[in-house]
Parts: C-alpha cells; sequence; structure tokens
C-alpha cells in the first residue's frame, strides 16, 4: 500500500542523502522551492544518523544512491537521461552510475538455478563459473552444457530482489504524489507516470521469461540486419529467475584501443550502432532500450553483438512516424515543419504561437549544422531545449521517455568510439529510407488497404449497425418529442421492439 509507512522508506532516504552530502546538491539542480527544501530538510537532518554512509570516493548524489541499493540505482540511472527533471548538472553526475553491485555468492546461485530448472546444476552444466558480471537485479554467470560442451551465460535474479524492488517502488509512488501535492508546477513534468513508467520497466526486468521473449522477437525482427549479432536464449533452461543464453563472445565495447588493435573501424562501428537503433526504433517499433557499453561488444568478424534484453522499448506506428518527421525536419533545417508536426501531434497546446516555436528550435538545431562535433554541448542543447518545452507549456511524453533515453545512451557509445560522429548525418540514410517507405505515396496505398480491410471484415455487421443507428436516433427524436409522462413508457417499447427485432433478425440468419 502506498500509505504513511512509506514516511520510514522516505526518512532513511533524507537521512541518507544528508549523510553524504547529496542533499544539497539535489535540491539546487532541481532549484527547489523553499517549502521542498524544508520539508527535506525535516525528512533529513533530524535523522541524519540513520543514513547510510556509502563510498565516499563517489560524488555526493551517486554515493547516496548507490548506499540504497538497487531500486534506487536503477532509478537512478533512468533520472541520468531526465535533465528536464534533475537538471544538467546532476544529470551528468547520475551518468556515473554504473550498473553495478558486489555479486551474492556462487552457491546461491546454483541453489537458485537448481529449485528453477528443477535438476541438479552439476547434471546441467559441466562448468559453471564465479559470476562474471553483477548488476542491480542479476548476475552471470558463464556455463558449459554438459554433453555437447557449448559455452552459455546463465543470468541468475538476485535472492529476495522483487519484494526490494515493490517496497522500494511503493515509496517512490508515494514520493512523486507527495511531490505534486506539495508543488503543483511540477504536474507538468508527470513524476507520478515517471514513476509508473520506471515501474513497467522493472517489474519487465524481474522475470527473466519476458527478456527471453523479448530477445526471441529482436532477433525475428532483425535477423536480415546486416552487421548484427544476437545471443538467442535456451527456453528448456529458462524461467521466471534463471536465463540461459548464448555466450557473446566478443571485445566490449567500451575498449576502443583493443577494438582498434584488433583492426575493427571504429568510426563505422559508430556510425552502425546509430543507424541500427533508429532502424529498430522507426522500422519495428521495438528496440533495446539499453543500449550501453556493457551491453554490446564487437565479435571477430566485425559484427556488433547485442545483449541483455531485459530493457525493450515499444513505440507505435502514428509515434513513429512523427518522430520521423521531426528527425527530418532538424536534419533538413525545416523548423516550421518540426513545429508544425508538434502542433499537429498535440505536444504543444493549439494556443501557443508555431512561427515562435519555429524560431525556439532553431536555435537547438542550428548549432549542430556546419560544426565539428566535438564542438557540440549535447548537455548545453539539451538544457536549452528543455527550457523551450517549459516555455510552450509541453507535457512530458512518458511513451517516449525510454526512446530519448535511448537515444542520449546511443550517441554517447558512439561518440565513445568516434569522436567526430555528427549524429544528424549518420541518422540521415535512416530517417530518409523511412519516411519514403511509410510517409509517401507508397505508404498512402498501404494504410487505404489496410481501412479496406478492416472495413470488409466488419461488413456482415454494417447492415445491424446502421439499422440499430437510425432506430436509435428515430425513436430518440419521438421520445423526446412526446410529453414527459409517455417518455418513459416509450423508452421501454422502443427497446423492446429493438430487442425482438433483433432477435427475429439472428433467428432468420
Amino acid at each position: 500500500m502506498r500509505g504513511p509507512h512509506n514516511i520510514w522508506r522516505l526518512i532513511r532516504t533524507g537521512a541518507t542523502f544528508e549523510r553524504t552530502g547529496a542533499m544539497g546538491v539535489a535540491l539546487d539542480a532541481v532549484d527547489a522551492p523553499p517549502r521542498l527544501r524544508m520539508a527535506a530538510r525535516m525528512l533529513g537532518w533530524p535523522f541524519r544518523w540513520l543514513g547510510y554512509k556509502g563510498d565516499p570516493n563517489l560524488p555526493p548524489v551517486t554515493r547516496a544512491i548507490t548506499a540504497l541499493g538497487p531500486a534506487y540505482i536503477k532509478f537512478g540511472q533512468i533520472l541520468s537521461t531526465r535533465a528536464d527533471v534533475v537538471g544538467t548538472e546532476l544529470a551528468d553526475q547520475l551518468r556515473m552510475l554504473q550498473d553495478k553491485l558486489p555479486p551474492f555468492p556462487t552457491e546461491a546461485a546454483r541453489q537458485i538455478v537448481e529449485v528453477e530448472l528443477h535438476q541438479p546444476v552439476d547434471l546441467i552444466f559441466s562448468e559453471f563459473s564465479e559470476p562474471v558480471a553483477a548488476a542491480s537485479i542479476a548476475q552471470v554467470h558463464r556455463a558449459t552444457l554438459r554433453g555437447n560442451g557449448k559455452d552459455v551465460a546463465v543470468k541468475v535474479l538476485r535472492p529476495g530482489i522483487e519484494a526490494a524492488f515493490r517496497r522500494d517502488i511503493d515509496a517512490f509512488h508515494f514520493g512523486a504524489n507527495l511531490i505534486e501535492r506539495l508543488l503543483p508546477a511540477t504536474r507538468r513534468l508527470r513524476p507520478r507516470d515517471v514513476v509508473s513508467h520506471f515501474e513497467s520497466v522493472v517489474s519487465g526486468e524481474l522475470d527473466l521469461r519476458l527478456e527471453a521473449a523479448s530477445a526471441s522477437e529482436f532477433y525475428e525482427n532483425t535477423k536480415e540486419d546486416a552487421g548484427l549479432a544476437l545471443p538467442l536464449p535456451d527456453w528448456h533452461l529458462s524461467s521466471r529467475r534463471v536465463l540461459t543464453a548464448d555466450w557473446a563472445e566478443g571485445i566490449p565495447l567500451g575498449d576502443r584501443r583493443a577494438i582498434m588493435e584488433a583492426g575493427h573501424d571504429t568510426v563505422d562501428l559508430g556510425r552502425r550502432v546509430i543507424q541500427l537503433f533508429l532502424q529498430h526504433a522507426l522500422r519495428d517499433g521495438f528496440f533495446h532500450a539499453d543500449m550501453h557499453h556493457g551491453n554490446l561488444k564487437v565479435a571477430a568478424n566485425g559484427d556488433l553483438i547485442v545483449y541483455d534484453f531485459g530493457i525493450m522499448g515499444e513505440i507505435d506506428e502514428y509515434t513513429r512516424r512523427v518522430y520521423a518527421e521531426i528527425l527530418m525536419g532538424f536534419i533538413q533545417r525545416d523548423y516550421r515543419r518540426v513545429a508544425r508536426v508538434h502542433f499537429e501531434a498535440g505536444y504543444v497546446p493549439r494556443d501557443r504561437d508555431e512561427a515562435e516555436f519555429a524560431r525556439a528550435l532553431r536555435v537547438v538545431g542550428e548549432p549542430i549544422f556546419g560544426a565539428d562535433a566535438s564542438q557540440i554541448s549535447m548537455a548545453g542543447l539539451l538544457s536549452y531545449l528543455f527550457e523551450v518545452t517549459e516555455r510552450f507549456g509541453m507535457q512530458t511524453r512518458t511513451e517516449l521517455i525510454l526512446l530519448q533515453r535511448t537515444m542520449v545512451v546511443v550517441e554517447g557509445v558512439a561518440r565513445s568510439l568516434d569522436p567526430q560522429l555528427n549524429m544528424w548525418e549518420s541518422a540521415r540514410p535512416v530517417v530518409t529510407d523511412y519516411i519514403r517507405d511509410n510517409l509517401g505515396p507508397r505508404a498512402m496505398a498501404q494504410d487505404a488497404r489496410r481501412i479496406a480491410q478492416t472495413i470488409s471484415r466488419y461488413a456482415p455487421l454494417l447492415p445491424q449497425v446502421v439499422d440499430q443507428a437510425l432506430w436509435n436516433r428515430i425513436h430518440r427524436a419521438e421520445i423526446e418529442a412526446a410529453p414527459p409522462p409517455l417518455r418513459a413508457p416509450l423508452g421501454w417499447i422502443a427497446a423492446t421492439c429493438l430487442a425482438v427485432g433483433m432477435a427475429v433478425g439472428l433467428l432468420l440468419n
């Protein structure tokens, strides 16, 4: 329940932020008003001694979040891409969060595997390693299948992680409600929706069967994509808390020197990361939403290996078209087009000035063109863009949170491979192809065909729908024209006649 008992968890959170020195940094970053500062201090300062100490080698906010546990780490990672919520300076600090925690004992992992797969580990695997990676929700072991000698990755959820996340997410909901009540101005940023979005993301990660399903669907969508490789799940050796998949052998994408020494083209890799992400988002509407360095490798043949499908993004076809038009408008420097799309999609209230909005967008786009990539401050551009959204009354689009977050992460990965990479030039061919296929005459013909198919599917019902609509309209008019004492009887008579007529019609058919 999201009740007052969560106050204790918020007090412990506030105490930890006070003890680590993160409270002031966080309040300054969001330019908190006096009422919120006072409430935060009341929750933190008197109970400072109850707070976790954390790692003193980390920056204050990162230190506090890592001390508070897995749910806070995961939430901090998501907030690191929401500079509109926490400010650009704090967002930069939160990006330092590493999705790593000390591993839990291998013996505990083996016990979970045995319970989940209903047989001893030694009967399934000839080798089962110590943890090779430990994250906030699960850890990974390298293992060898008994019989065929195939190397696999075995992902195991942390013991008790489900209950821990439920407890913390409950407190997040309580805190978001409290913030919206204390600060009505924050409703534009929809903190409750942000927490709900976070809850849905984490809920998917806590059931590894869903991750296996995502990997399988992603493979079906992308199996024809050149230069991309995916480790597939082993459904017979997977369950809610255990996932077994192909072992992904390659050089981590964060090791640029090793990639260059192996003879791979880092410029091409950087461009490919951007283009593959956009292809999946625009073409399929289903994309990997956690494409940081830790989930990407380079195979010996140069293929980009993508793994860990715990967080996936999905956007509908209409939103994909809107997003593509906005991207193309920026690429072509047609800011009136970008502004018009925002208004048509309802992203900006109709009472705002479209021409003024277009000029504000020009300030975002123009510095990108004709400038060396190293001269472009994405933090500065994002900061200004968030000012624009506030000035024009734009609300947070929760359906685009993962897309926006992943776009920022993907660009950072691509830039680490090619510091001179221009995101817009890399995106141009993908967006152009999508618009040609989905916004041109061919797309109009496909839409018309789908509409015709939908109508034809319901054609047998149309006569009945028309008859019912005409009957309702005629008899509603008669009832409204009748004197008040007669309206109720006429209504009953009309309903009875309609029921009898439908019954007779069904019998005749």
